[in-house]
């Protein structure tokens, strides 16, 4: 998949208007998940994505590995894509099983692995609800 039919897929799937919105998607999550994992991960995780956009979890961060749960993960994509909270959650949820889609499965399970999965809001289970309910099709309820 290159650069062009993955932001057009996340453009369809999210129903943004245009491509502009697609790349800010694509970058704020993919930029935060970079932040959050250890930079060997983040690497492993990027090198099945297009080249362009292979930047944003590796090159893009500058500081890998931070502590932080999926509440301030929301936070810091609504603050970068401009969005609120609720659609920045569902925005990277929709990035995510897009992701999955295209880099090997073991890959997309060294990633949950570095992620906790605990009780209540800081879950972050919650990345993976689109992928784990059978993907972004099973899911828009048509």
């Amino acid at each position: 998949m290159n650069f062009d039919e993955f932001t057009g897929a996340v453009q369809h799937r999210l129903e943004l208007p245009g491509t502009g919105e697609a790349v800010r998607t694509t970058r704020a999550t993919l930029l935060t998940l970079g932040q959050r994992i250890p930079e060997g991960n983040a690497a492993d995780l990027a090198a099945s994505l297009p080249i362009e956009v292979k930047w944003y979890p590796t090159g893009a961060v500058r500081e890998h590995g931070q502590r932080f749960d999926w509440v301030e993960f929301v936070a810091r994509v609504s603050e970068i894509e401009g969005t609120e909270p609720q659609d920045a959650a569902y925005h990277a949820q929709v990035v995510m099983d897009l992701v999955g889609s295209v880099v090997p499965p073991s890959d997309l399970q060294q990633l949950r692995d570095q992620l906790p999965e605990g009780e209540g809001e800081g879950n972050w289970a919650k990345l993976f609800a689109v992928i784990d309910a059978g993907g972004w099709e099973a899911t828009r309820g048509e």
